[in-house]
């Protein structure tokens, strides 16, 4: 054998001792964000939190309502995994502030735990997946029990926490607008606290919101009784359907054109739907419409992998394009105004680091 392919072999072997290492890494990281999402689930973390001390295992079960056994196994992989503190001494476990900072109800947006609860969403669909991979088709939306649950507290951080001070900003007048009085429909709308929180603070405006899957619609409906609004209507609906003759002012899409069976009809519709001067304000996944400019991009192997399980595939079960959580911001511009929409812009929030912010206007 020639020196160059003695080099080359040990080059090889080294690169395979640091991809090990990397798929080792990732095995643990994987199952590691499961134990996020069940310190969520749980409360854990919020009570670690709140307790602000060094506890033993029964203590922290004690506060959390939890089994001990349970929260001792679990206190084991975070500590391993670099999240929870250990005094061995002691056996007393403790979550560092800075820590508590991102994985608490209490932290809002920035609350981390709540986002691993799709790994979650995405597991339980996964033999499904492989069977689609083989056959094609895709799995619909009612074989995902907690989606919609899990989607509703995403939204909670990344829209209604910002909604009044961060994203009615981005569109000139329009809490005036909605002070005076104008109608609002919501594509998409989920368990709808988006709409929710707006008819709550602009009781002279109409809102409705559309979603195609009855669940979600029937918690929206629960919520809006309870407090009591009289403003807002909740309705299951294809969303490309037309939606109704008298028009709308604004209408929002909050991270769902790309679910879509047909996303450009979708955005026809809602062209067709906005009176004249009428704001289509969207929100959707921030990245490339490229995938060698998504390389480098923090998120995207989250990004395409539950497009995978989740967004490409529900639209394919309706024998739709799947156009994927990654159809990016070209492609979004391009389509919006292939749709008719003008004015378009593109803005990125503070609080919201996943998403694009897509204001348009009627044509």
């Amino acid at each position: 054998m020639c020196n160059a392919c003695k080099v080359n072999v040990a080059d090889q072997d080294t690169a395979t001792e640091q991809f090990a290492a990397e798929l080792l890494d990732t095995l643990n990281r994987a199952t590691l964000g499961l134990g996020l999402a069940i310190g969520h689930r749980t409360g854990l973390f919020d009570s670690m939190a709140a307790m602000n001390c060094w506890a033993s295992s029964e203590e922290i079960a004690a506060a959390s309502a939890c089994n001990e056994r349970y929260v001792r196994e679990w206190l084991g992989a975070m500590v391993t995994g670099g999240v929870v503190a250990f005094d061995s001494e002691a056996t007393t476990y403790f979550l560092p502030p800075h820590h508590a900072a991102l994985l608490t109800r209490s932290a809002g947006s920035n609350n981390f735990a709540r986002t691993f609860q799709f790994l979650a969403v995405m597991a339980e669909v996964e033999t499904s997946i492989v069977d689609c991979f083989r056959e094609g088709g895709g799995v619909p939306y009612e074989r995902f029990t907690r989606f919609h649950e899990v989607m509703a507290e995403d939204s909670d951080g990344n829209v209604v926490e910002g909604l009044f001070t961060k994203i009615l900003p981005m569109v000139d007048g329009l809490a005036e607008r909605l002070e005076e009085g104008i109608d609002v429909m919501d594509i998409g709308c989920g368990s709808g606290h988006a709409m929710i929180a707006l008819a709550k603070r602009f009781p002279n405006s109409r809102f409705v919101g559309r979603d195609l899957c009855e669940k979600p619609i029937l918690a929206a409906r629960r919520q809006a009784d309870a407090e009591g609004l009289t403003n807002i209507t909740f309705e299951v609906a294809d969303v490309s359907e037309r939606m109704g003759s008298d028009g709308y002012d604004l209408i929002t899409a909050f991270d769902v054109i790309h679910d879509q069976r047909d996303p450009a009809a979708v955005l026809e519709v809602v062209q067709d739907a906005l009176r004249p001067g009428g704001t289509f304000l969207m929100q959707d996944l921030q990245a490339s419409s490229k995938l060698a400019n998504n390389i480098d991009h923090a998120l995207c192997p989250f990004l395409y992998m539950i497009s995978t399980m989740h967004c490409m595939t529900v639209s394919l079960a309706q024998n739709g394009m799947g156009l994927g959580s990654v159809w990016g911001e070209e492609l979004a511009v391009q389509m919006l105004g292939d749709a008719g929409f003008r004015d378009v812009t593109v803005q990125r929030l503070e609080h919201d680091i996943q998403n694009n912010w897509y204001v348009s206007m009627s044509g």
